[in-house]
């Protein structure tokens, strides 16, 4: 068993909406002014992380999974399970929705549905995010979409850096301008447009709308999901656990000295959003900072991080 973590190159997707901070606040290599994604952590064919050190540098995800299963806890399924991105909202993203499984896997080739959830790194004082719909049936639903009453439609929540927001499949949704987010999502790249501001790309086309699958996957009348964090105080940390859900759970870990931690899920996705340490393990020291992506995979067993960092940790 390997007793290190799969350090893990991302993927940039640049996006009509998109901006800078992946370059400015994360310090990636990207060229780009438009840069909405990051698929920090993606075996999606569509953007697929490489291994960038250690016995399987040059690896991508998708490889690992299929090739090294043992790493994975010998987890069942055709794909790794889940995708993790950073997103710059420079302007409003598309309303949209997403399928659930069944539905995607009859409409979209086999493609998972998705589930994801929203870790609001960082926003403009006035941001909000769109999260749910007014209508009370399937019928009102679509009158308001063929009248074009957005404003009536559209249910607007303020947002501030910190917040934590849990979007089943079904719930239509967007960023809006000025949010910074990491997701956590099911390995999925199925996204169905329900309006897009009239909006036209470089080329002067509009893009696709998808008005009758999102009708058919809506969830209406709409059913927030409610998310209670909890907050454990540890000597040398502090370990919120935002959600514990099918598809994944999702926690932040604090690091303020050194603590230690032991490996017992198929696998740990990390994600360093703020400070610098160190990852200790029974095969050397690992630094991680700002920006970093990592792997910890199964029968890692004891380690300790030190230093003073904040991540985002998943598993399925």
């Amino acid at each position: 068993m390997m007793k290190k973590p799969i350090f893990l190159t991302p993927q940039f997707q640049e996006r009509i909406w998109g901006g800078t901070k992946l370059r400015t606040e994360f310090r990636y290599p990207i060229e780009s002014d438009l840069t909405g994604e990051c698929w920090a952590v993606s075996a999606h064919p569509n953007g697929q992380s490489i291994v960038n050190q250690g016995p399987y540098e040059g690896k991508n995800l998708g490889e690992l999974w299929n090739e090294h299963r043992e790493l994975f806890g010998d987890m069942e399924g055709e794909v790794f399970p889940l995708l993790t991105k950073i997103l710059d909202a420079n302007n409003d993203l598309s309303i949209q929705v997403h399928p659930n499984d069944e539905y995607a896997n009859k409409h979209e080739n086999g493609e998972l549905g998705k589930t994801e959830c929203w870790y609001v790194i960082d926003c403009q004082d006035d941001a909000e995010i769109i999260y749910g719909h007014t209508a009370q049936t399937k019928e009102q639903f679509i009158e308001m979409i063929e009248n074009g009453e957005w404003n009536q439609l559209l249910r607007r929540v303020k947002v501030k850096p910190g917040d934590f927001f849990y979007v089943p499949s079904g719930t239509i949704h967007a960023l809006c301008s000025g949010v910074l987010i990491l997701e956590t999502q099911q390995s999925s790249d199925t996204t169905y447009r329900v309006y897009d501001y009239d909006r036209v790309d470089q080329n002067g086309n509009k893009r696709e709308l998808h008005i009758q699958k999102s009708i058919d996957v809506t969830t209406i009348p709409h059913q927030a999901a409610t998310v209670k964090p909890s907050i454990e105080k540890i000597p040398g940390a502090t370990i919120t656990t935002f959600v514990k859900e099918k598809y994944f759970s999702v926690y932040k870990w604090e690091i303020e000295d050194s603590v230690a931690f032991h490996q017992d899920r198929p696998f740990l996705i990390c994600s360093v959003l703020n400070g610098s340490g160190a990852i200790e393990t029974k095969e050397g020291n690992f630094v991680i900072e700002k920006g970093t992506h990592f792997i910890l995979p199964a029968g890692l067993g004891e380690f300790k991080i030190r230093g003073n960092v904040e991540l985002i940790v998943s598993h399925p």
